[in-house]
């Protein structure tokens, strides 16, 4: 058994590889078959409720009490 990748031979850089291409087919196929449905029928009891807060004028923050130069 090799316990180093620096002295391992062509089989254990192989296996490594295959272990590794195996792993990526699960995610991309866990990723593809977990998909959020979108229909019109969800979405539709989704409303924004609250306040609508509007931005004010932008602020210079500063590390020093120094008027700031514009």
């Amino acid at each position: 058994m090799n316990h180093s990748l620096v002295t391992a031979d062509r089989t254990t850089h192989l296996k490594i590889v295959v272990v590794a291409l195996i792993a990526a087919i699960v995610v991309v196929g866990v990723g593809v078959t977990s998909h959020v449905s979108n229909s019109d029928s969800q979405t539709a009891g989704l409303e924004a409720r609250g306040p609508v807060i509007k931005a004010g004028k932008p602020v210079a923050i500063t590390r020093r009490d120094d008027a700031a130069i514009r």
